[in-house]
């Protein structure tokens, strides 16, 4: 190229898909569809920051999406490993493979703080154990979940999603994903990542190129078909307010057309709106409980209750003992289906447990229980 001018060997080049090297021409996402990606993206991790919140009982943000271009080479070269990655199939819906990058370090917090500790204990933490892996990738399934969902809502289909992939990529040199190759151009969206005062980092979601095309394309095709068929019902609803003009029956003069109005205005029957008066009717209808007797109810009795958190449950193994907030001369509940009618004692019947009732629940506390 000289002065600014293609040779028409470069313009060939271009034309056919080529650089002006004679390599494939890198495909390219416009600013519009860089904001529409990253629109949606907000949209789904904003979803999957809820799941997040909610999984891990402490505040969580995601926000200020970045849109870039670029491979798992590339990216290779500026990666601080070792790093959690999740990678999701799409089955249904759209093709392609998503992946979810979360730092180490982000990640031992997460699974920390979902096994019952503050988080703080792990912030230098390089490496998980099997518990924690396990851990952080339900957590980080709960996420891709609720974000998949958010854009199935967004593209107005059904979207389907294999059973997520999670693993630790600690080697540059190890390949991560054999259905994304390492030079195949992906769509990089980048957020901002908050956990309370424990996590200030990044995360990022990453898509094959193709599936961010078709992402792309079904929004703009599913927003110019809405566009039209808004056009479309104001354009009938202005043509439903348009007089319909009999020329036939056009007055002549002034006083002609008076006359049609007030006759128009007579033809309406309008009157005030009569209702019968309201009477109370009461019935002596007996009530049959006789057809409702063999319906089979639960019973169950429950010694105690007490609440652990995922990382004592975690612990807990052959002669553990559970302590329950029950004292030793507390009486136990008796529950159908699930709701408190009455309170007994524990007895032995043939070598059985059994239980003795020793009060009944108050009508009106079982009327409570019922709306529990």
């Amino acid at each position: 190229m000289n002065d600014g001018i293609l040779s028409q060997e470069e313009l060939d080049a271009l034309l056919n898909g080529l650089d002006t090297d004679g390599d494939v021409a890198k495909p390219a996402l416009s600013d519009s569809d860089k904001d529409l990606l990253g629109e949606i993206g907000n949209i789904a991790m904003g979803s999957a920051s809820t799941a997040l919140s909610t999984i891990i009982q402490n505040t969580v943000n995601i926000t200020t999406p970045k849109v870039t271009t670029t491979t798992l080479n590339e990216m290779k070269t500026t990666f601080e490993v070792p790093i959690v990655a999740l990678q999701v199939e799409y089955t249904k819906g759209l093709e392609g493979v998503n992946l979810l990058l979360m730092k180490i370090t982000d990640a031992a917090i997460i699974s920390d703080l979902m096994m019952g500790g503050d988080g703080t204990s792990v912030k230098d933490k390089t490496e998980l154990s099997e518990i924690e892996l396990s851990a952080v990738s339900e957590a980080m399934n709960q996420m891709v979940g609720s974000a998949a969902t958010a854009l199935a809502k967004l593209l107005n289909k059904d979207t389907n999603i294999a059973p997520p992939i999670g693993k630790v990529w600690d080697d540059k040199t190890q390949v991560f994903s054999d259905k994304v190759d390492a030079d195949q151009e992906i769509v990089r969206i980048s957020f901002k990542l908050t956990i309370g005062d424990l996590v200030d980092s990044e995360i990022m979601l990453l898509f094959v190129f193709d599936t961010a095309m078709a992402i792309i394309n079904s929004m703009t095709k599913g927003n110019s078909a809405d566009s039209s068929a808004k056009e479309n019902k104001v354009n009938k609803k202005e043509q439903a307010k348009e007089p319909q003009i009999d020329y036939n029956t056009v007055p002549n003069n002034k006083d002609e057309g008076s006359k049609v109005k007030d006759n128009k205005n007579n033809n309406n029957n309008v009157k005030k709106a009569e209702f019968s008066e309201l009477k109370h009717v009461t019935t002596n209808e007996v009530q049959n409980i006789d057809l409702i007797l063999d319906v089979p109810l639960e019973i169950s009795a429950v010694l105690g209750r007490t609440k652990k958190t995922i990382k004592e449950i975690l612990e807990l193994g052959t002669g553990s003992l559970v302590e329950l907030d029950n004292l030793t001369e507390d009486p136990v509940e008796i529950l159908v289906n699930g709701k408190r009618v009455a309170y007994g004692e524990v007895v032995v019947i043939d070598e059985n447990f059994g239980v003795r009732i020793t009060s009944i629940v108050s009508n009106t506390d079982r009327i409570k229980s019922l709306q529990d």
